[in-house]
């Protein structure tokens, strides 16, 4: 679990670590060089093209908690004068980790959030009316109903929620891990998708690895990962394996469908987000009751 300052001061030390320049290449041919060329020229006019076509992703709808990271979210149907959600981590709850099987539905909370500036500056305080929704079987989420409504925050604030994707994100995929705790934005990939990951006694279900640049510390817990392309939050980041150690806690493993087991240190991971959005009916009201909703129930 990625939560503040556990395994953090390593992490800063290995970050702060002069890396190796890699070995020259040898000098090509004359028409090998100007075929080069050719394809740099080619190969950075499409990656301008993307560039341009990419979403900017701030700080802008991120909170930071009093341990993790969080954003305020949107569903797809959410209305202007809804009670606005908080996303973040089931692991990242006030009164405690959630048990496997552990399910937590309409508890009382008055949990506070720093809501951030598209700089990662402090505008106000948020602050919860209850827990929606929280767990750490088969995801690992928690969503907070707060006390006030997305139009008055954007009001007050001039700060949109982020809205949660119900589309189910692709490898490849440019993502950003925004940490409203440490005030700090993370760019990589989807590497893949691990159809288990254990993590001592929990099992997440069909996890988004990343690529390794996202190099997620403690405290980033809850972040939400961001596509680049649509601006959409496409998962949770929750967690990633520090010392190589196999299914322990902070040490999560993947685990296949024919129970083969990998081990990737140093590589993390985020909980998908898009089947959230089916559990919510109008007016923001959660029902896990409802078509297409496959969050664990109490």
């Amino acid at each position: 679990m990625k939560k503040p300052l556990i395994g953090v001061l390593t992490a800063l030390l290995l970050a702060g670590a002069t890396a190796l320049a890699a070995p020259a290449a040898a000098a090509a041919p004359s028409g090998a060089q100007d075929r080069a060329v050719s394809a740099d020229r080619d190969a950075s006019a499409g990656q301008a093209a993307q560039a341009q076509s990419a979403v900017a992703v701030s700080f802008a709808g991120t909170v930071a908690l009093s341990n993790c990271s969080g954003s305020l979210v949107r569903m797809p149907n959410s209305a202007a004068g809804d009670p606005a959600l908080v996303l973040s981590n089931g692991h990242c709850l006030e009164s405690g980790m959630p048990g496997p099987g552990e399910v937590v539905v309409g508890q009382a909370s008055s949990r506070t959030f720093s809501l951030l500036s598209s700089t990662g500056a402090k505008l106000g305080t948020l602050r919860a009316a209850k827990v929606v929704y929280g767990t750490m079987t088969d995801t690992d989420v928690s969503l907070y109903q707060l006390n006030t409504t997305y139009a008055a925050i954007q009001s007050r604030y001039g700060i949109a929620p982020l809205t949660v994707a119900a589309t189910h994100p692709a490898q490849g995929a440019s993502i950003k891990v925004v940490s409203g705790y440490w005030k700090k934005i993370y760019s990589c990939s989807v590497d893949g998708f691990a159809y288990r990951l254990k993590e001592g006694e929990w099992t997440f279900k069909d996890s988004v690895r990343y690529t390794s640049s996202c190099n997620t510390i403690g405290g980033t817990s809850g972040s939400p990962v961001v596509s680049t392309t649509t601006g959409e939050v496409v998962a949770v980041n929750n967690t990633g394996n520090e010392d190589g150690g196999s299914c322990t806690v902070n040490n999560p493993c993947e685990v296949d469908q024919n129970g083969k087991v990998t081990v990737r240190q140093g590589i993390n991971y985020a909980q998908q987000t898009y089947g959230i959005p089916a559990c919510f009916a109008a007016g923001n009201r959660l029902d896990l009751t409802r078509a297409g909703c496959t969050l664990p129930r109490p």
